[in-house]
């Protein structure tokens, strides 16, 4: 469930209504255990409120372009690659790395950093990560922000790698082209032991055509050329990427969709924004519905024009449009009524 910095497939800058490019004041390590280090950095106000990004994959990584969703006055924002992730360390480890270890990261990060409470930011496979930890930590949370909303179970992976096909069967007919017609009914579990294997060349075989995959599903309704050829660096970067993203959706998640929201379902209190594109093909619309259903007292606004990225303008705008109203209410009400915003 990948989500780019690319304002759309096919390499377009992001929109212009982000907020500056911005440098962070304070970057870091952190062990965490089992040899794992996490990459943090924080930016914007010190003295602002705090903000915790979690973000997409799961694999992604943050980026520069990720601060710019939020107020550097406002904010005091808190960016970190999870688990294998990013700069992260080691890249790409599987070892250790689940849902349930990732949770209990992020909030030794809070602690680490001396943040008694923080707004929780997450989108795509981030809005997954952003349920379990509220649920398990909701004296730690301000409040949440949810975008482009995976749930993490059976029926989000299959649509994911199958039932989307409808509507790209050109698109869908090249990803399949290179999975063994055997294993079609669980591509994700063929593309886990494929990333995973000794052969590197059997991997990058099976890699490119998942990314261009991406890239049709992050571009509705439009052309996306083919992927420029990444160089022998950039591969390497990608396979441990997809390895970890592979073997989350291979397991669910370690989550499941009936888990997903019963941690929803524990979020009584927690005001909560969820926010999905109405042109969404790689996490389904009907996902922010169900999630807006399960959380007491929960906003949804179903954003036209935006597709998976938060950096489609409808999106990003809505987004920063959210955290401002949050910022000045210290809640979610009047934002948002289940309709376009």
């Amino acid at each position: 469930m990948d989500e780019s910095d690319r304002a759309a497939a096919g390499g377009a800058e992001p929109p212009q209504n982000l907020f500056p490019p911005s440098e962070p004041w304070r970057q870091g390590r952190l062990e965490v255990g089992e040899g794992h280090e996490l990459h943090f950095e924080q930016s914007g106000n010190p003295d602002g409120m705090p903000v915790v990004f979690l973000h997409g994959g799961p694999g992604s990584g943050c980026s520069a372009q990720h601060r710019r969703l939020l107020d550097p006055v406002r904010f005091n924002t808190v960016l970190f690659d999870q688990r294998g992730c990013g700069r992260s360390t080691p890249r790409g480890s599987l070892e250790a790395n689940d849902t349930t270890h990732l949770v209990a990261d992020i909030d030794t990060l809070r602690r680490h950093l001396g943040i008694d409470r923080w707004l929780v930011f997450g989108g795509s496979w981030g809005s997954t990560l952003a349920l379990a930890y509220c649920a398990r930590h909701p004296s730690s949370c301000l409040g949440a922000i949810l975008r482009g909303i995976f749930l993490g179970g059976r029926a989000d992976i299959d649509w994911f790698f199958r039932g989307v096909s409808a509507l790209l069967p050109d698109a869908w007919a090249r990803l399949a082209a290179g999975v063994p017609p055997r294993r079609r009914d669980d591509i994700a579990a063929w593309y886990c032991e494929a990333l995973a294997g000794a052969e590197r060349s059997h991997a990058v075989a099976a890699l490119l055509p998942w990314i261009e995959w991406e890239n049709a599903l992050g571009a509705p309704g439009r052309c996306v050329p083919a992927p420029a050829t990444p160089n022998d660096e950039q591969i390497t970067a990608l396979l441990d990427k997809y390895r970890i993203q592979a073997f989350y959706l291979a397991h669910e998640c370690f989550i499941g969709e009936h888990t997903a929201l019963a941690f929803a379902a524990a979020m009584k209190g927690i005001p909560t924004a969820i926010l999905h594109g109405r042109l969404d093909f790689i996490c389904r619309p009907s996902n922010a519905w169900l999630l807006h259903q399960h959380i007491p007292g929960s906003r949804l606004a179903l954003i036209a024009e935006a597709g998976h990225s938060p950096f489609d303008p409808p999106m990003s705008r809505a987004l920063i449009a959210a955290a401002g109203h949050f910022h000045a209410e210290g809640r979610f009400d009047g934002w948002g009524d289940a309709g376009d915003v």
